[in-house]
């Protein structure tokens, strides 16, 4: 099958049809893709209505990763103070 990047908006409009009652095949051979494709993003996206949600997700992940990184470089700083501190002159 041709590789296809899928927006989110297109993946839980589909999503969307599955929870409505067509199958996973059939949506597979509708869109062109493999049907198993669909239960990943049903694991992915579960929960997301809509596409201000999945938005919202998106800058919390990225928020998250930011103080994950500073939270980082603060332990970093602190240890080698530590080591510093440790030493006798």
């Amino acid at each position: 099958m041709k590789n296809k990047k899928w927006s989110e908006s297109e993946i839980l409009k589909i999503l969307k049809a599955y929870e409505n009652g067509t199958s996973a095949k059939e949506l597979g051979r509708q869109y062109g893709f493999y049907h198993q494709t669909l239960y990943e993003w049903k694991k992915r996206y579960s929960g997301v209505e809509d596409t201000r949600e999945l938005m919202r997700l998106r800058e919390l992940e990225k928020e998250n990763r930011q103080l994950k990184k500073m939270y980082a470089e603060v332990s970093m700083e602190r240890d080698a103070l530590k080591d510093v501190l440790s030493k006798k002159w």
